[in-house]
């Protein structure tokens, strides 16, 4: 059924909207020259916030690169295909995980104290902050197509070098990094296929 049929008070959103963020949206590698606003960067988080997270932790970090001299110092840590597109992208965002997010539960979740199931159990704490700061990391890639950003999400990067860059404490470390901003449509690739509904799905 097309989702033109359904009921209108099935708090579906517009098709317009499900276009802008999945059916027409793509992956951008070059740019225009249009500059970010700053104060859309902080409208972006404060919609990546509110997606959930397990026991609302949010151990996702996020460091936008804005300027020429912040970017040089990532460019070092990028794989040669990565670099000019990441040269030229307005911003810049480094997603990041806090192996110490659990500091926070008590603010953030505080019914019960379960910083002592994290604290010195590396093990759960390593596959909590890279499951959750995935999630948010792609919550803000949403949260940019919602907001009218183009997005180009990367793993074609040294993690050790951006960490000793950007991190050098240890505290955070990198997942992911996506380029930001207003792509040049004119310069996309036909988009690639995706498995069909029946070649990924089971339903039981």
């Amino acid at each position: 059924m097309s989702t033109l049929q359904l009921e209108s008070n099935s708090g579906q959103i517009a098709e317009e909207s499900l276009n802008q963020i999945f059916r027409e949206a793509r992956t951008h590698s070059v740019w225009t020259d249009r500059p970010v606003d700053p104060a859309l960067l902080q409208e972006l988080y404060d919609l990546t916030k509110l997606g959930p997270t397990a026991i609302n932790g949010g151990p996702g970090r996020f460091l936008f690169l804005t300027s020429d001299e912040a970017k040089a110092r990532l460019l070092p840590a990028m794989m040669e295909g990565n670099v000019e597109k990441t040269r030229t992208a307005p911003v810049v965002a480094i997603v990041a995980q806090d192996t110490r997010f659990y500091d926070e539960l008590p603010r953030l979740f505080p019914h019960m104290d379960l910083r002592a199931m994290f604290e010195g159990n590396e093990a759960m704490t390593n596959e909590t902050t890279l499951r959750n700061s995935s999630l948010q990391g792609a919550y803000m890639i949403l949260a940019a197509r919602a907001l009218g950003l183009d997005a180009g999400p990367m793993s074609g990067f040294d993690p050790e070098k951006v960490n000793q860059e950007f991190f050098p404490d240890g505290r955070c470390k990198v997942n992911f990094i996506v380029n930001l901003g207003y792509g040049d449509k004119s310069r996309l690739y036909p988009r690639l296929p995706r498995l069909e509904f029946e070649d990924a799905v089971q339903v039981l």
